[in-house]
This record gives C-alpha cells, sequence and structure tokens, in this order.
C-alpha cells in the first residue's frame, strides 16, 4: 500500500529556504560594506579572510575554506595577488600548483577585515541572548556536520 504524502510545510518555513534567506540578507550588507571599507569584492574579501586565517593554503584549498567554487577562488587569489596583499608560490607538493599566504600588506588588511567579520557577526546576532547564540552555533555546528557525512 502506497505510504501517504506528509503533509508539506509552505515554502518559507522550510530550513533550507530560511538558510538561504539569511544568507542573502546578511550577505548584501557584507558585500557593500567589503567594498565601501577596503573596496574589495566580497569574493576577494573571504578569500583574503580565509588565507588569513588558514595559510598556507592551495587554491583547492582555499576554494572550500572560502565557500566559493575553484574558478572564483583562483580569480579572486589573482585578483588579491595582484593587489599585493597574497604572495603566490610554487607548491612543494604539486608542481602544476601554487600556495598563497597573506603578504604583510595582506595582513594588515587580513585584520582590519576580521574586525568587520566580527562586527557583523554582533550586529546580525544582536537579536539573540548570549544563551540562544551559544545553542545556534551548536545546533549550526551538528547540522554542517551532518551534511557533510
Amino acid at each position: 500500500m502506497p505510504r501517504k504524502p506528509a503533509a508539506r510545510l509552505p515554502l518559507d518555513r522550510f530550513l533550507t529556504y530560511r538558510l538561504h534567506l539569511v544568507n542573502k540578507l546578511t550577505d548584501k550588507f557584507s558585500s557593500d560594506a567589503y567594498a565601501d571599507e577596503f573596496g574589495l569584492p566580497v569574493g576577494e574579501a573571504r578569500c583574503l579572510a580565509a588565507i588569513g586565517n588558514f595559510a598556507p593554503l592551495s587554491v583547492v584549498e582555499l576554494a572550500a575554506k572560502a565557500n566559493l567554487d575553484k574558478g572564483q577562488a583562483s580569480r579572486a587569489a589573482q585578483a588579491l595577488a595582484e593587489r599585493g596583499l597574497v604572495s603566490k608560490h610554487a607548491s612543494p607538493t604539486d608542481g602544476r600548483g601554487v600556495v598563497l599566504a597573506p603578504t604583510a600588506a595582506g595582513r594588515a588588511l587580513w585584520n582590519r577585515v576580521m574586525a568587520l567579520i566580527a562586527r557583523r557577526n554582533d550586529e546580525i546576532f544582536a537579536c539573540l541572548s548570549a544563551a540562544e547564540r551559544q545553542q545556534l552555533g551548536a545546533m549550526l555546528d551538528r547540522l554542517i556536520s551532518h551534511a557533510r557525512t
């Protein structure tokens, strides 16, 4: 006997829809702030944040850490290198690859970008208590871990 389909939620009640909406709403403000304060497109700002936090990185690792596809990460890394914010060196383990690391100027700008990210994070979560922030953080960690398996 066929199963009866479960009652469906309205689209705007699905978790994936709501996560995407929060992302879109916050990304626009962050994108504008990166451009206004640093003259960086959002992809370059994300890549600089990732390189500053996780260097040395390959382009593939950068893409994963910055939540971009490889092409976007490669273009952003090249733009950051052309601005003198990131150094590119031949990979010791992959003859075709490069290793990315922040330059002194990149590290200085990275500090400012991270301050902006922290400020934006505080603004976004201002409507939650400290306990709610901690609970949400733990739940997001579980969802991310589950999605990766």
